[in-house]
């Protein structure tokens, strides 16, 4: 039997087990041992499984992943996320759907301490979903912008997606982080230009809040945000000048968090607990789904599928461009089906070196995979997102939260068509970083 056969034979096995429920973490790592041992032999499979899980787990870089959780879970309890929401709702109120405004900045502005967009989803719910409700705001449209807001944390650094990218790809971190930044701010506005629209279109979506607020009143409010400024400036200008890199950024970064909460005298058995919690479930999840994709790479290395896949697309008379919308297309139905970190390790063996023989820059496409893992947080049915604020909102049907998000979804497709033109936007801070 070929070895692009076993290949095929194997990649068809995926996706039954996925099918069968099988969770992905495992069925990868245990068609990859099998694939291995049929194209090797037994004493060769196993150590490859035993070797990846040990090198995984003990590999000094990838601790970045418990201390940007750890972030978010300390910004969590100093109450960063509600302070960020008020000051924004003294300053957008006003506008069209302002409450809506205020919530996708506040996500945007928990989203440069905390890496996990589930988290921020949770904890919006709580704080801006009842104020949404009680000026009467459509719970489609409040449920709406707080799922796609907690997206964010996705894209904007400290970002556990691009950080689950990096390892996958083997390129840096520290660059992709950065390559964040200036995305994420064009998605943030192009988040609220959504609310701004759906609002102007049907009014009824979000009765203007009542009252106005004295500009001395919005300039005192800033003094809500000055944490926010402080722990991203550090950790992300730490990386961007080259002093110090991602995982010590991270350490940095929960550390000055860990000192907000002390100052304010907000620490609590109760909250350590659940951030500790927290951080290695997450943590734990991903090692185990990198493990998996990583043995189930050396398996398709071995079948020279990624090899033929790309010569073969390389040599195609058509566009790079259109095989791209395929690739994102593709992104976009796995996105229905899978959560996002999932849908990375899954596809990257395979699409990551067709978008290398296609010239696409890696850090570029590191940026425009983020974005449509994005959209698989509030894809149905599957969109995390989603399932966390039904949880908080109970009176809401699901479906009615999907109806929500789906028109931020049409944001989500023009940011990656802005970058897939203008990729400057994307590789610019990148290219000037001091290391």
């Amino acid at each position: 039997m070929s070895p692009v056969l076993v290949g095929i034979i194997g990649c068809g096995l995926v996706i039954l087990l996925l099918i069968l429920g099988m969770p992905i973490a495992f069925l990868m790592m245990f068609v990859g041992f099998f694939g291995i041992w049929t194209l090797t032999s037994l004493d060769a499979a196993l150590p490859v499984v035993a070797k990846t899980l040990y090198e995984v787990a003990s590999n000094y870089p990838y601790t970045i992943i418990p201390l940007f959780i750890l972030m978010g879970g300390f910004a969590t309890t100093a109450g960063i996320t509600g302070e960020l929401y008020n000051t924004f709702d003294k300053w957008f109120r006003r506008l069209p759907g302002g409450l809506g405004v205020a919530t996708i900045a506040a996500c945007a502005g928990f989203a440069a301490v905390s890496g996990s967009s589930v988290a921020a989803a949770a904890a919006m719910g709580n704080i801006a979903l009842p104020e949404m409700r009680k000026f009467n705001y459509h719970p489609r449209l409040a449920t709406g912008v707080i799922a796609a807001g907690g997206t964010l944390s996705f894209l904007i650094p400290p970002s556990l997606g691009f950080v689950v990218y990096g390892m996958l790809t083997e390129q840096s971190i520290g660059k992709l982080l950065i390559s964040g930044i200036i995305p994420g701010i064009l998605l943030s506005i192009a988040y609220i230009v959504i609310v701004i629209i759906q609002v102007k279109i049907d009014p009824s979506l979000a009765p203007k809040t009542p009252g106005s607020v004295p500009l001395k009143e919005k300039l005192y409010a800033l003094k809500g945000i000055w944490e926010t400024l402080l722990v991203f400036f550090i950790v992300m200008g730490g990386i961007y000048l080259g002093f110090i890199n991602p995982t010590e950024a991270g350490a940095i970064g929960a550390t000055a968090l860990l000192i907000i909460v002390l100052i304010k005298r907000r620490l609590t058995l109760k909250g350590l607990f659940n951030a500790l919690i927290e951080m290695t479930r997450i943590s734990v999840m991903v090692l185990f789904l990198v493990s998996g994709a990583t043995v189930f790479s050396y398996f398709l290395a071995l079948s020279t599928i990624p090899t033929v896949v790309s010569n073969w697309i390389a040599g195609l008379a058509i566009s790079r461009y259109l095989i791209l919308a395929i690739i994102i297309g593709i992104y976009f139905l796995l996105g229905c089906f899978l959560d996002a970190v999932s849908m990375m390790v899954l596809t990257l063996p395979v699409i990551f070196p067709v978008v290398v023989a296609l010239n696409f820059n890696p850090i570029w496409f590191g940026v425009v995979a983020v974005l449509m893992m994005e959209a698989g947080l509030i894809t149905p049915p599957v969109g995390l997102n989603v399932y966390t604020l039904a949880g908080i909102a109970k009176d809401i049907p699901m479906a009615e939260i999907f109806r929500g998000s789906v028109p931020f979804l049409i944001a989500i497709i023009a940011v990656a068509v802005i970058l897939t033109i203008f990729p400057k936007l994307a590789l610019f801070l990148p290219g000037l970083m001091g290391r």
